[in-house]
């Protein structure tokens, strides 16, 4: 092999600035898409925090009914630490617990070890399947429904003098033939009022929308949390926190309560009411779906066109090595060494065709075109077969390679 073969090839990894170029507009939208999450999160951050809060003003706290309640002579006290509320429990105190959910698994048994104890009345609102399994065993959580206005259909004093209130969310069946079930949604309550052995009661409910200050004045939900909420002179209003000191005591996990088996020995794989989708907000839902179906246009904006090839005369000359070059960019572009190389060759073996004294219509026949190369080479034993009909490089620098040795086999037979 001559030393036109064994020269080092032209170096074909990428520049700083090509990787910049390739990676600008990447980087582009991830900032875009950090720098409007942050501001959509500062926004948003003085509006949702007070939800189900009766210290909260906000639509969806519940202010309004702890001032009614404070009205007609009931105290009300917020607790945020399991240790308040189950020390509030007694048979003058309503324990309200607002996130169940929340809870971990031993804080779910501690807190019904001491409701059932004592001859208050606790409300659940919205526990999914694993929390009511432990704050209300006897009770299963079924499928969530929308909230909408219904009707009680049921015998619980507090209910029929409400009538219609705004209910719905997760459904509720009971096994205990002594529980009262009220508020139906498709057939099944979202309402279940289960008597404790203490002489209290536990009122399981699918939906707090009906203790929000903007549906308060709706309906008969005022009515209804009043009585829910007022029958004793106390009410403790218990907001689980994840800095609660008996949330990480123990080896449960907020939400882990819901993947435990069910009676039956089946594993119940049912969300809470709360899941992953719920907690994003609807404009970000939108904006997503936005955003695919402008990814879904432009992808067929720039897609490539199915058809002939036309050919077009050129409005100014072009310079063949600027073609060559620009060509090679292309093939570059998308990784097409196999049409490269197959270029390369055909180009070669047209060239080496008369210098070889073969007709150029058998220049891509290797039986006729490889003996009489052959013949004019230094080195017959070279394999000129893989070098002018072998299969495509697998690097770019092989690529190389093969046009450096194409170029070297061409001036040897054109001197020989």
């Amino acid at each position: 092999m001559t030393a036109a073969t064994t020269a080092s090839p032209t170096s074909t990894a990428p520049t700083p600035g090509q990787v910049w170029t390739r990676a600008r507009g990447i980087l582009a939208v991830i900032l875009i898409l950090v720098v409007a999450g942050i501001t959509f999160a500062a926004v948003r951050s003085g509006t949702s925090h007070g939800q189900l809060d009766p210290r909260s003003a906000d639509p969806k706290g519940s202010r309004a009914v702890a001032e009614l309640l404070t009205a007609r002579g009931v105290s009300v006290t917020v607790a945020t630490t399991l240790d308040e509320a189950t020390a509030a429990t007694g048979s003058d105190t309503t324990l309200l617990v607002a996130g169940p959910n929340l809870l971990t698994r031993s804080q779910q048994l501690r807190l019904n070890e001491a409701t059932t104890a004592s001859a208050g009345r606790t409300l659940l609102i919205a526990p999914g399947p694993g929390a009511i399994a432990r704050l209300a065993p006897g009770v299963r959580a079924e499928a969530h429904h929308p909230v909408s206005a219904l009707a009680p259909s049921c015998e619980l004093p507090a209910a029929r003098r409400a009538g219609t209130a705004d209910l719905g969310g997760t459904r509720y069946t009971a096994q205990d033939p002594a529980a009262v079930t009220c508020y139906p949604s498709a057939g099944t309550p979202s309402l279940v009022a289960l008597p404790t052995g203490a002489g209290g009661d536990t009122v399981v409910l699918g939906s707090p929308a009906f203790l929000h200050n903007e549906r308060l004045d709706q309906q008969g939900n005022a009515s209804l949390a009043l009585q829910l909420l007022g029958s004793r002179p106390h009410l403790v209003w218990y907001l689980p926190s994840l800095t609660d000191p008996s949330a990480t005591s123990d080896d449960g996990a907020p939400g882990d309560g819901d993947e435990e088996q069910s009676e039956g020995g089946a594993r119940d794989d049912s969300a809470d009411e709360s899941g992953f989708l719920d907690l994003v907000p609807s404009g970000w839902l939108w904006g997503t779906l936005q955003l695919a179906l402008a990814a879904v246009l432009a992808a067929v904006w720039r897609a490539r066109r199915l058809g002939p090839l036309v050919t077009e005369r050129l409005p100014v000359a072009i310079r063949a090595s600027e073609s060559a070059e620009g060509r090679s960019l292309l093939y570059r572009k998308a990784n097409a060494r196999d049409r490269a190389a197959d270029a390369l060759r055909a180009a070669g073996r047209t060239r080496l065709a008369p210098l070889a004294g073969v007709p150029v219509r058998d220049a891509h026949t290797s039986d006729v075109l490889l003996p009489a190369v052959s013949a004019r080479v230094t080195a017959p034993d070279r394999d000129l077969n893989t070098l002018l009909f072998g299969a495509a490089p697998s690097t770019d620098a092989a690529l190389v390679l093969l046009a450096d040795q194409l170029d070297a086999l061409e001036r040897e037979v054109r001197t020989s």
